[in-house]
């Protein structure tokens, strides 16, 4: 099929049509789905626990990311801060070894 120069020009459809008022609207409706009340995982932690070692138990172990590389598992459990920590610590240790050579 060739253009030619009596096509309409194509029309936006979807959230492309909408206004960005009602674009930002319906995006905000989307963390107000589920009531924190009936969020299963913030109420109870064991069986989010549950969930998460069933949900592990399912990945082969050569798909599963931290099996892999372990030291990356250590770093996911800690806090943006704690790493900011770390890496000032050791650009510390870096600068104190170059001033004694």
């Amino acid at each position: 099929m060739t253009e030619s120069s009596e096509d309409p020009p194509k029309r936006k459809r979807g959230l492309a049509a909408l206004s960005p008022e009602r674009r930002r609207a319906i995006a905000a409706m989307g963390g107000r789905s589920v009531p924190p009340e009936k969020r299963a995982f913030s109420q109870d932690p064991q069986f989010a626990a549950k969930a998460g070692r069933k949900g592990g138990t399912l990945a082969k172990a050569e798909n599963r990311f931290f099996s892999r590389f372990p030291e990356k598992a250590v770093l996911a459990g800690q806090t943006s801060a704690e790493l900011r920590r770390a890496k000032a610590d050791a650009a510390a240790a870096d600068n104190s070894d170059t001033k004694k050579s």
